[in-house]
C-alpha cells in the first residue's frame, strides 16, 4: 500500500511555511509514497457556501501556499515519492498556463506527477480569479481538451472552445509520463461522475476520520468505483482502466491509529493501493509535529 500525506501548506503552518522543503525530504525518507497539494486563494468572511457543508470556512484554510510551488520544492527535494493535486481547481487557471505548470512538475521530478483536477466549491473564489461560477464544467471540459491536446500531440492542433482558443503550435516540453500524467477527478456529483467516466483515469474518494468514527471502505471505495467503472463500460471505455486513490481526511482529536486503521482496512478489504492522509487539522505550526505523525501512521499501519 502505497501512503501519503499532504505538505505542510495551509494555515497552521504558515510561519514555517520555509520548512516544506524539509518536510517533504524527510517524510520520503521515513517511507512516504506521495506527497500532495491542494488549492485555495481565499476565505470568505461571509460564504455563500461554507466549508464541508457548514456556514464558515475554518481558520485552518485562512491562508494558503501556492500549489505549483509547494509542488514545485517538493520535487527538487524527492527521489521517489509521487507528487499529487487534490485538487487544483482546473477552471480558474487558462488551460495553456495549466499544462505548463503541471507539464514543468512532472519534467523536473522525472514522471512523478499525479494531476487530480475538480471544479471546487467557492463561489467567492471564483469571484477573486474573476471566473464565473456558472462556467465551471464548461471550463473544466476546456481544460480536459486542452490538457490532452498539450500533453500527447505534436504539433498541437488549434483549439476553439467557448471559453477558451490555442492557435496551432509546437508546445513543449511534453511530460515525461507517457501519453501524459494521470488525470483523476473528483466524482461526487452525477455530472462529476459521468465526466471521470468518459475522460479519467481515476476519481479521488474521501474517507471522513473522526475520533471514534467509522469507516465503511464498501460504500466510501467499492461502491463509488463500481459506479465508475459501469458508467466507464457505457462509454466504451474498458472499466479495468479506471481506479481510484482514497483521500483521508483526518479530523481534529483523532490519533495516528484511527488513520492508521483506515489505511489497513483500504489495503484489506478494497482493490486501491494508494492513499494519502491530510494531517492539516491535527498540526498546530510544527513541521515536527507533522513528520512525528506521519511517521507514526506509517509505522502503525504496516
Amino acid at each position: 500500500m502505497r501512503t501519503g500525506f499532504s505538505l505542510p501548506q495551509f494555515a497552521p503552518m504558515d510561519r514555517q511555511f520555509d520548512q516544506l522543503a524539509r518536510f517533504a525530504r524527510e517524510a520520503e525518507e521515513l517511507g512516504a509514497g506521495s506527497l500532495w497539494v491542494g488549492d485555495r486563494v481565499l476565505a470568505a468572511l461571509d460564504p455563500a457556501v461554507g466549508y464541508g457543508g457548514g456556514t464558515t470556512i475554518p481558520p485552518e484554510l485562512h491562508a494558503a501556499l501556492d500549489p505549483f510551488v509547494a509542488l514545485s520544492v517538493a520535487a527538487a527535494v524527492t527521489d521517489r515519492a509521487l507528487l499529487g493535486t487534490s485538487t487544483l481547481i482546473a477552471p480558474w487557471y487558462p488551460p495553456l498556463l495549466l499544462a505548463r505548470s503541471l507539464t514543468g512538475i512532472d519534467v523536473v521530478s522525472r514522471g512523478r506527477l499525479i494531476a487530480g483536477l475538480g471544479s471546487g466549491w467557492s463561489p467567492e473564489e471564483y469571484e477573486g480569479v474573476g471566473v464565473p461560477w456558472k462556467e465551471r464544467g464548461a471550463r473544466l471540459d476546456e481544460s480536459l481538451d486542452i490538457l490532452e491536446s498539450v500533453w500527447t500531440a505534436a504539433p498541437v492542433p488549434r483549439y476553439d472552445g467557448a471559453h477558451h482558443s490555442v492557435p496551432a503550435a509546437h508546445i513543449g516540453p511534453k511530460p515525461v509520463q507517457r501519453p501524459r500524467p494521470p488525470v483523476y477527478l473528483s466524482a461526487f456529483s452525477p455530472a462529476s461522475q459521468r465526466r471521470a467516466a468518459r475522460r479519467a483515469d481515476g476519481i479521488m474518494p474521501v474517507a471522513f476520520v473522526t475520533p471514534g468514527g467509522s469507516y465503511d471502505p464498501a460504500a466510501t471505495v467499492t461502491a463509488p468505483l463500481r459506479d465508475l467503472r459501469r458508467l466507464a463500460e457505457a462509454e466504451g471505455r474498458d472499466p479495468a482502466g479506471v481506479g481510484a486513490i482514497l483521500r483521508i481526511n483526518v479530523a481534529a482529536g483523532s490519533t495516528p491509529r484511527d488513520i492508521a486503521d483506515v489505511v489497513r482496512r483500504t489495503r484489506d478489504e478494497t482493490e486501491l493501493d494508494h492513499v494519502f492522509a491530510d494531517l492539516v487539522y491535527l498540526v498546530d505550526q510544527s513541521v515536527d509535529q507533522a513528520l512525528d505523525l506521519a511517521g507514526q501512521v506509517l509505522e502503525l499501519s504496516r
